[in-house]
């Protein structure tokens, strides 16, 4: 059988009613740095999405650069982000908050996932410590939906987080890299609509999400981080041709298609992950969105890599290694289909 690509869930290009709609205007001139037409009714459906008519929107063009702006632009210079020490911007950013100059204060992680007791536990004993002065100060509360692990924080989970936040006056900032795989999942019950209510910043995610490329970036009380346009300039984050955002977020936005699009991604999954439950292979952690995480002897690895490209987690111990494979909204399901006929 073909070899079928599952080490991430970004290696397609893009839905092809996006390409479509590309292709449809490619040749008309717009003003540049998403002040054109297409970008401005983008927002509208985005903040129309969310509930939240008066929500600044924003479109920049990849993960570790929207959270390297929006974090920069939230803290002060003596303060760092709370996050799970599993979290990305902790792990796979290549410290590019760190390279902001900003730390990122780590919590540890019950899988992907850090609690409002934690957050709180950790803002008291800061508060209570006389050498406070001396140290890195917590300024934000960073998360992920789903959490690196594939896991999703509950809508109880978010809003005891938000609580807190709020308790500390601190931000909650929620990275939504593969949000569209939340929503699309059953076990899933918080929504855009929530996220506007409990957070202070989150984004929608689109590279991964069908998009060719792109993120939006969505601040719910648009007075919160003035001139952010120009901060994200500063951070050489500005596309002159934001029209290409805004028609990508645009599509994503007509007829509800990035509430369902993740969809395939999901079916993929679940089936995978049954087959390998019957096959008998160990799992790492369990998951209900669009990554699996397997523990792999080195026999079953051997075997797994002739069918399928998975990515390197982590080598737990000797005798074993984990693998994440990633499905997308454009898995084909033929494919799945023949690797649960070779395993």
């Amino acid at each position: 059988m073909e070899k079928i690509m599952l080490a991430s869930d970004y290696q397609e290009g893009a839905h092809p009613q996006i390409m479509q709609r590309l292709l449809e205007t490619n040749l008309l001139a717009t003003p540049g740095y998403g002040t054109d037409s297409f970008s401005d009714e983008a927002r509208e459906k985005i903040r129309a999405a969310c509930a939240c008519p008066l929500a600044a929107v924003y479109f920049l063009l990849g993960g570790t650069q929207t959270n390297a702006t929006v974090i920069d632009a939230l803290l002060r210079s003596y303060e760092g982000v709370i996050a799970a020490d599993s979290g990305h911007i902790s792990v796979h950013e290549a410290g590019a908050i760190e390279f902001g100059g900003h730390k990122v204060l780590t919590l540890p992680h019950h899988l992907g996932k850090i609690s409002a007791a934690a957050i709180a536990a950790y803002c008291e004993n800061n508060l209570h410590d006389s050498n406070r002065e001396h140290m890195v100060m917590p300024g934000m509360v960073y998360i992920s939906q789903p959490t690196e692990y594939g896991t999703l924080y509950s809508l109880a989970e978010l809003t005891a987080i938000s609580e807190v936040c709020h308790r500390y006056h601190l931000p909650l900032y929620v990275d939504g890299a593969r949000l569209a795989y939340a929503l699309a999942c059953p076990a899933n019950d918080v929504t855009l609509p929530d996220l506007a209510r409990l957070t202070d910043v989150f984004y929608i995610g689109g590279t991964k999400c069908g998009a060719l490329f792109g993120e939006a970036v969505v601040i719910p009380d648009a007075a919160l981080i003035p001139h952010f346009f120009t901060i994200i300039k500063q951070h050489g984050a500005l596309l002159a041709k934001g029209r290409l955002l805004g028609i990508q977020f645009g599509t994503l936005f007509t007829d509800d298609l990035y509430l369902h699009i993740g969809q395939n991604a999901i079916t993929a999954a679940d089936k995978l992950r049954a087959a390998f439950a019957a096959h008998g292979y160990a799992f790492a952690f369990n998951s209900p969105t669009n990554q699996i995480f397997l523990k792999l002897t080195d026999k079953e690895k051997a075997h797994l890599d002739q069918l399928v490209e998975s990515s390197f987690w982590e080598a737990p111990d000797a005798d074993h290694t984990i693998v994440r494979l990633a499905t997308s909204w454009a898995t084909p399901q033929d494919k799945i289909e023949a690797l649960l006929c070779n395993l």
